[in-house]
């Protein structure tokens, strides 16, 4: 039997990337949506052509109508929340004590402080039974993107300790784009702006990466910058900076939402028998020539895994990697063990979240080292 659903939120990503997730899920039945208005919460419910659709909204204050209400509902055992970062710690809170399976977008919230208590809240609940507590999953979509998990699987592949890696993004803001025109995104209350919100996925991917190499791989050290380039991204837009990983490897980490050269993502990493580059629409491995040329025998031998929506192993609608972490959200709940997929555990993404923080607090301090705890 399917598991009933709710969706808390109606902006641009819970209709574009939740909604057909659910839809595609055939262990989710989506029966209601909130959104703190009236008017945004119905404009979702027609854009999902679902006479069904129950909404939910606490602006006007209409009786059995509020997000309580919806919680309330025992024929829905699990939400997703995908509402402005700094709203999300207090509707997870309240979905969680309502029993409620919950699948919150990332990041896991606005700072390590607010994240490591509202850990502590979720771990206090049936402190005596861990069976007693409901599922809690933070989406971390690009961790389910094939073209990543194909990256890992070369790296664990061709072995090696760590030498070096490299996260290379540069995007520009528009300000007609839609995300930018939310309320919450033009005038931000979460550190980092655009750096947090969009940033956070690309150091989940590339702790993935180094994940797949053996030793301890986790960045232990950040020291660099910060900078605002664009006039409508407060606080900051862009960091550079060197990170060190507890095995001793160092890299570069940079990321700009404030310039329209260079490219979009790039992620490299190297060991002792190789590298990997990950860009979302391709996978490149480089390895030793097991046949030289003898003009140029130090030359690597190269390989790209197309990865684009040209190949059938990677359809379009999938790229994003949505529909495959909705798919492990509802396994997790029908299995019954009361165990979260590894990829979209809290704890998970805490680590990718205190990394960027660390990022945000160096460039601050005009390049000061900081340690990760």
């Amino acid at each position: 039997m399917a598991v009933g659903f709710a969706l808390l939120g109606a902006g641009i990503f819970a209709q574009s990337q939740h909604l057909p997730a659910i839809q595609a899920c055939d262990l989710l039945a989506l029966k209601a949506v909130y959104s703190r208005s009236q008017k945004s919460a119905e404009a979702f419910a027609s854009k999902a052509a679902d006479a069904s659709l129950d909404v939910y909204f606490d602006e006007p204050a209409v009786a059995g109508r509020g997000l309580a209400d919806l919680l309330a509902r025992s024929d829905i055992q699990a939400v997703s929340v995908c509402i402005p970062i700094n709203l999300q710690p207090d509707a997870i809170r309240a979905a969680l004590r309502a029993g409620k399976h919950v699948i919150s977008e990332k990041p896991v919230a606005d700072t390590v402080d607010n994240a490591k208590a509202l850990i502590a809240d979720y771990q206090s609940l049936g402190a005596s039974a861990a069976a007693a507590r409901p599922i809690w999953a933070v989406a971390e979509n690009y961790r389910y993107q094939q073209s990543l998990q194909l990256a890992e699987a070369q790296l664990k592949k061709i072995g090696g300790d760590l030498v070096s890696f490299s996260l290379v993004s540069n995007k520009f803001v528009r300000p007609d784009g839609n995300y930018f025109n939310t309320p919450w995104r033009k005038n931000p209350t979460h550190p980092g702006g655009f750096l947090l919100d969009g940033g956070i996925h690309y150091v989940a991917a590339l702790r993935a990466l180094l994940g797949a190499v053996r030793g301890d791989n986790e960045i232990a050290t950040v020291a660099g910058t910060m900078a605002q380039l664009l006039e409508i991204l407060p606080p900051a837009d862009t960091v550079r900076n060197v990170a060190i990983t507890r095995g001793g490897a160092s890299g570069v980490v940079t990321m700009s939402f404030g310039t329209e050269f260079g490219s979009p993502l790039d992620i490299s990493v190297t060991t002792t028998e190789g590298m990997v580059t990950w860009r979302p629409k391709s996978v490149t491995v480089q390895t030793r020539n097991p046949h030289p040329d003898p003009a140029s025998p130090f030359k690597p031998y190269e390989t790209v895994l197309d990865c684009s929506a040209a190949n059938p192993a990677f359809p379009a609608d999938e790229a994003t990697g949505v529909k495959a972490e909705f798919a492990a959200f509802a396994q997790s709940i029908t299995a019954g063990n009361n165990a979260v997929d590894a990829r979209q555990s809290p704890s998970e993404a805490l680590k990718d979240l205190r990394v960027l923080e660390a990022m945000f607090a160096t460039g601050a301090t005009g390049a000061q080292p900081q340690t990760i705890a």
